[in-house]
């Protein structure tokens, strides 16, 4: 019998949440705490001290030994340095278990082992981890025993940002402020605060560990590098939402009730649409829990993989020829008492708060669609944009028939009069009941695409962070409403002057929307007509977070200086050309090493079995001579091809870093790799299975 419990019981058991700090804080304590989470103010160090003990003291109890303050540095994974409660020995050698409020607040990792891009040097070490009081403090328990995990933001002994959550947050703050000043000029005067709120959806697949593990390529870079398709891939789509094996089912299972004790909402979970693809989706929260919560997912997802014999695999692509993985990112609005600014409500067309709220993000998509494709650019993305439910790599917003209408009457008319509503369906079926329809479509082939009450960006990578792109998000949307609130603000007519702005943004930037099918040819046609920007690859899109115009986004709102953002781009820079240089090395090492030999092998079977035929005399041979003259044919391709991918990236190691580096490994190095997986792939139909020293696509993504 599976084991039994109360979700409502688990859940949180293991995060220092709300309902404990008001259990355990002295309420004076409880107040200034949550008037710094809510109003920004300081917190005191008498005060962090009650805090700290509070949280040890609960901690313990939880079985902890250790705190850790957790960060999200610029390596892509989180890190963590780990310390223990304990004192310095008495003269008896007894030890106290103590925890203060300054090592709540502050700790000091080494900052010059992390990616800076040339902020920091190794003479420069010292950095700062600071306690995100908004986001809570939670107990792990893995092999290490249980540690106390504090979230914090990364910044440099100079003040630069090296991390991922403060942008993140300053970018929170830009939003909330031009949000309120927009909200003020409709008569809310009651809000305090407007939060971006956000569901990550999270793509993985699952293969057995077993045979993950005599796959070098999977180890070294998370995909394969060579691999041909089985007789059966996606094409009866008959994994898609399929009822969920018994080994995956126990898997999702311990995963949920560990994301549960950690506090992490997970919600929905089902088969994707590749064969070993599944997805699991968390309820809505602030932007920034959200961020260290879908951290959370990732390492659960890996860490039970491993407890059931399985290896979760988070590549955007692990598999060329079927569906990659993506990491949706459900993003909206919403006030302290809970008001969803992209609520349409049921008439959007005199819904006049709406209507300005989303022409503004039409504005703030189209003037800064490269810096979106950037927020979703990585090594691993380049493969899967384009095709096969993945967006392609040119923004455009998806908004419906109804609020795409909405839109035409205020371009063609200057004022719309009306929504479109949604029908009844009505089945057929007698014992059915008839349903409302949606008053529009969805589109899967979209960027962005509103879904109701929120915004879909779909083009984030399933292993990246969620929190550049929302980082992006936040401030680009924050600069359309200060626009839209300085003019209203000091218009003589409210009125008019709404009426206006709603039309000229929706007249302006309605070219961005696009409601059909992303993956055509004519929809590049299209969009170049309209001068959407298409940009291919991560390498192109890297630098729009340095053109003039970003670096005055940002630093309007305190979101990014010009030097953080500089040493980004070289960061992103070095990292493609470090990712793909371990992807040349590991087909060059797999091939040499173990391919080649055993293709090798395979031909001199059949040499021997020709040589064998034609000594017995008056057999026919023809089909082994054939195999044998084929075979050859490509490990000669393969030689050529391996000797020619050697060559170009030892000319790539001596290359100075930065654009230029990149741009060689995405041109050549890449275009090398290629070429010598051609061969080997076709071998790998040929060769005996038996002779076939790694496990195929059939045997990964079928026996699990």
């Amino acid at each position: 019998m599976s084991e039994y419990y109360n979700v409502a019981d688990v859940f949180g058991e293991n995060v220092f949440n709300d309902t404990v700090m008001k259990e355990r804080l002295p309420k004076k304590v409880y107040q200034k705490l949550h008037k710094t989470i809510e109003d920004g103010t300081e917190l005191d160090l008498e005060t962090a001290d009650m805090i700290a003990h509070e949280m040890k003291e609960w901690a313990i109890e939880q079985g902890a030994t250790h705190y850790t303050h957790w960060f999200q540095p610029l390596t892509g994974v989180t890190a963590e340095k780990h310390d223990s409660f304990i004192t310095a020995p008495d003269a008896e050698g007894k030890v106290l278990m103590s925890f203060s409020g300054k090592e709540l607040i502050k700790g000091e990792p080494d900052a010059s082992s992390f990616p800076s891009g040339g902020l920091r040097a190794t003479c420069e070490a010292r950095g700062y981890t600071a306690w995100d009081c908004t986001s809570y403090a939670f107990v792990r328990h893995d092999a290490a025993g249980a540690t106390l995990c504090i979230p914090t933001a990364f910044c440099s002994y100079t003040g630069e940002a090296l991390d991922q959550k403060t942008p993140l947050l300053r970018s929170m703050q830009a939003v909330s402020e031009q949000s309120l000043r927009l909200l003020r000029l409709f008569g809310n005067t009651t809000s305090k605060k407007v939060m971006p709120s956000v569901g990550a959806e999270q793509e993985y697949f699952l293969v057995d560990r077993a045979k993950y593990l005599k796959r070098k390529d999977l180890i070294y870079t998370g995909r394969t590098l060579f691999g041909s398709m089985p007789a059966k891939g996606q094409e009866m789509d008959d994994h898609y939402f399929g009822s969920i094996r018994p080994r995956i089912a126990a898997f999702m299972k311990d995963v949920n009730k560990e994301l549960w004790k950690l506090g992490v909402p997970a919600k929905t979970q089902h088969n994707e649409v590749a064969p070993a693809q599944h997805e699991i989706a968390p309820i809505y929260e602030t932007c920034n829990l959200a961020a260290d919560h879908n951290h959370l997912v990732m390492e659960v997802l890996k860490k039970k993989a491993n407890e059931h014999g399985l290896q979760c695999l988070l590549h955007e692509k692990p598999f060329a020829g079927v569906n990659g993985s993506g990491k949706h990112n459900n993003w909206s609005l919403t006030t302290d008492a809970g008001i969803n600014l992209l609520d349409p409500g049921d008439t959007p067309h005199d819904n006049l708060q709406f209507l300005l709220v989303l022409t503004c993000i039409m504005k703030a998509v189209d003037n800064h669609a490269d810096l979106l494709r950037e927020s979703a650019s990585d090594v691993g993305n380049d493969h899967r944009l384009g095709a096969n439910e993945a967006p392609p790599a040119i923004i455009s917003m998806f908004l419906g028939n109804q609020l795409e209408d909405v839109i035409e009457q205020l371009v063609s008319t200057g004022t719309a009069t009306r929504s479109l509503e949604g029908e009844v369906l009505k089945t057929g079926v007698d014992v059915l009941p008839d349903l409302m329809k949606d008053a529009t479509d969805r589109n899967r082939t979209s960027p962005f695409a509103f879904t109701g009450n929120k915004f879909e960006f779909r083009m984030v990578g399933s292993q990246d962070s969620i929190s550049q792109p929302n980082v992006v998000l936040n401030t680009i949307v924050a600069e359309a409403f200060k626009d839209a609130c300085d003019i209203l603000e000091s218009a003589d007519d409210f009125d008019k002057a709404l009426h206006d702005l709603i039309k000229k943004q929706a007249t302006e930037h309605q070219r961005i929307i696009f409601n059909g099918d992303g993956y055509t040819d004519a929809w590049v046609e299209e969009a170049a007509r309209r001068g959407l920007p298409n940009i291919p690859s991560m390498v192109e899109a890297i630098g729009a977070l340095t053109t003039d115009k970003s670096i005055e986004l940002f630093e309007k709102f305190n979101v990014f200086t010009g030097a953080e953002l500089q040493s980004r781009v070289e960061i992103l820079y070095e990292n493609y050309a470090k990712e793909i240089n371990i992807e040349a090395r590991a087909m060059i090492n797999i091939s040499s090493k173990t391919l080649i030999p055993a293709v090798i092998k395979y031909i001199t079977s059949l040499a021997n079995s020709v040589n064998a035929v034609k000594t017995a005399g008056g057999c026919d041979c023809s089909v082994q001579s054939d195999l044998l003259k084929e075979s050859s044919a490509l490990l000669a391709q393969t030689k050529a091809a391996l000797a020619k991918l050697e060559k170009v990236t030892d000319a790539g190691l001596v290359m100075a870093e930065g654009k230029e580096r990149a741009e060689y490994y995405k041109d050549v190095v890449k275009a090398a790799m290629t070429e010598l997986r051609a061969p080997i792939d076709k071998l790998e139909i040929i060769v005996d299975k038996t002779m076939w020293p790694m496990p195929s696509y059939g045997d990964l993504l079928y026996e699990v």
